[in-house]
């Protein structure tokens, strides 16, 4: 496989990118406990029908944190404008990255034709939100919805233990909800515990201010979207992200959700031959 990498300005700050494959757009954008390597398998195997591109958002992986503001809006609409990626784009978005997704599909609409949000949340959603006519998820509190190490975590963050919130909220994104560290692929994890760590390498520098992607939150606007939308929730997430995709689904006209068996929050990385299967039944819908 032919890959095109190397650094795309934006702003003082540099991003890494590879791009390989012909065929229609499709771009992978991490969670924010990973890097671009979580895309690993599905960036080798896309490529071989599709133009695919990946990247490290400013503060992981490559791209590493400088000083001044900046958005991962701004970042993404550089990063496409200058690869020359201007044709309508799937977008596939983990977590973090798909909120980033669907607030630049929100923003962007012509250039994005469908969108995939695995694990993600829209921005600005809340606890009421939940309360819809017909939720299952109707009366619960933020403890009831979260991971129980979630706290624990953040904890060890504030502390300066690096090394021990890296592994806890390993704990929570990847071996999820009801499975334990040895109950999950040894080799995907140790990858999530090394992507992870290093974005907490970035972090602790406390270069650059980070913006909003957008001044109005997606949930204000989600009657403006107006492309296919899948849903891909891993069966041991928290119960929070079941509940935000079951929102999106109840909101969205058209969106649908998958769920994964026996996997968590980066669930692309736990099963990725299932997950290619979900992603690729639902590419060959949005391009008939």
């Amino acid at each position: 496989m032919d890959i095109k990498r190397g650094y795309i300005p934006s702003g003082n700050a540099r991003l890494y990118y590879e791009l390989a494959g012909d065929g229609p757009g499709l771009v992978f954008i991490h969670a924010g406990v990973a890097d671009s390597r979580q895309w690993n398998h599905e960036f080798a195997h896309f490529a071989r029908d599709r133009r695919v591109l990946r990247y490290d958002q400013r503060g992981f992986g490559k791209s590493l944190p400088v000083e001044g503001e900046f958005s991962h809006m701004a970042d993404l609409l550089s990063l496409l404008d200058q690869l020359d990626l201007r044709e309508p784009l799937t977008l596939v978005g983990c977590s973090m990255g798909g909120g980033l997704a669907l607030d630049f599909a929100l923003e962007q609409p012509e250039r994005v034709k469908a969108l995939v949000m695995v694990g993600s949340l829209p921005s600005g959603i809340d606890l009421d939100d939940f309360n819809y006519p017909g939720s299952a998820h109707a009366g619960l509190s933020l403890e009831q919805l979260i991971h129980p190490l979630e706290e624990a975590a953040e904890q060890a963050q504030e502390a300066g233990d690096l090394d021990l919130a890296a592994e806890l909220e390993t704990q929570v994104f990847f071996d999820g909800m009801g499975r334990t560290p040895s109950q999950v692929n040894q080799e995907m994890r140790s990858l999530a515990l090394e992507m992870n760590r290093l974005g907490k390498t970035h972090a602790a520098q406390e270069l650059g201010k980070q913006k909003p992607n957008t001044e109005i939150k997606a949930m204000q606007r989600l009657d403006q979207l107006q492309i296919p939308l899948l849903l891909v929730v891993g069966e041991h997430d928290e119960p929070v992200v079941h509940a935000g995709a079951d929102y999106l689904v109840a909101h969205v006209p058209g969106a649908c959700k998958v769920v994964l068996p026996d996997a968590a929050h980066l669930a692309n990385m736990d099963h990725p031959e299932q997950f290619q299967q979900a992603l690729r039944s639902f590419l060959d819908e949005v391009d008939l």
